[in-house]
């Protein structure tokens, strides 16, 4: 600890630049989740899944922890690709001491903006760009990151909220049909839902939900 304290006191212009690397490091690492979230499919696979266990009604189940565990692991083999040419791009020639932080930071921002670029609305990204008083850029690498990431969630969450719809329609119809019967007999004082979740639980295993809803997610990008 006190050499660390001495770092920051230090007047040693090598030791000062390395203090501020090491801060810069550890504010990465803290918001780190957040750019899970924002620059990945993290916030689009997260609120389908949600979505799906609303629209079936069954509380907590699945429980939070397995569809968060779902949608990282499926964030990670979505994002593979752009993950791997991010560390050989960008991350090993830094370890090899090939490039500067700086260049390795250029290398590493190009592959993330290629993928949220193409899955970014042109009216959404022109929203910041025209707040912020910038150039239309000419190319995806002169996008700055301060108006490209905004962008690029809010085009995720109307996406999702696009797809939630979607899912949520074929349950609406039992919830309406479950109702109809149950008014026809009588039987204003039984909840719906309660009669109506076995039936789309049945619904959702026979036609092979989870599998359906991850092919649609995967081929979403």
């Amino acid at each position: 600890m006190g050499e660390f304290i001495n770092i920051f006191s230090s007047s040693d212009p090598s030791a000062i630049s390395t203090s501020v690397k090491l801060l810069l490091l550890l504010t990465v690492l803290s918001l780190a989740p957040s750019i899970l979230i924002l620059m990945t499919s993290f916030t689009r696979i997260v609120i389908i899944l949600s979505f799906v266990r609303t629209s079936l009604a069954t509380q907590q189940m699945p429980p939070n922890q397995v569809l968060i565990g779902l949608a990282l692991f499926l964030t990670f083999f979505i994002m593979a690709p752009t993950f791997s040419e991010v560390y050989s791009e960008a991350l090993q020639p830094l370890f090899d001491e090939e490039v500067t932080l700086d260049e390795a930071y250029e290398n590493a921002s190009v592959p993330m903006k290629e993928f949220m670029a193409k899955h970014t609305r042109q009216k959404d990204l022109a929203l910041f760009l025209g707040y912020a008083q910038t150039e239309t850029p000419e190319t995806i690498e002169e996008i700055p990151m301060t108006a490209l990431i905004p962008a690029f969630a809010i085009s995720e969450l109307k996406t999702a909220f696009q797809m939630g719809f979607m899912i949520f329609v074929p349950f609406l119809i039992v919830d309406m049909a479950v109702a109809s019967v149950l008014m026809s007999m009588g039987m204003m004082m039984l909840p719906p839902v309660m009669i109506s979740l076995p039936f789309k639980i049945l619904l959702f295993v026979l036609v092979d939900g989870w599998y359906l809803i991850t092919h649609s997610i995967l081929e979403g990008f």
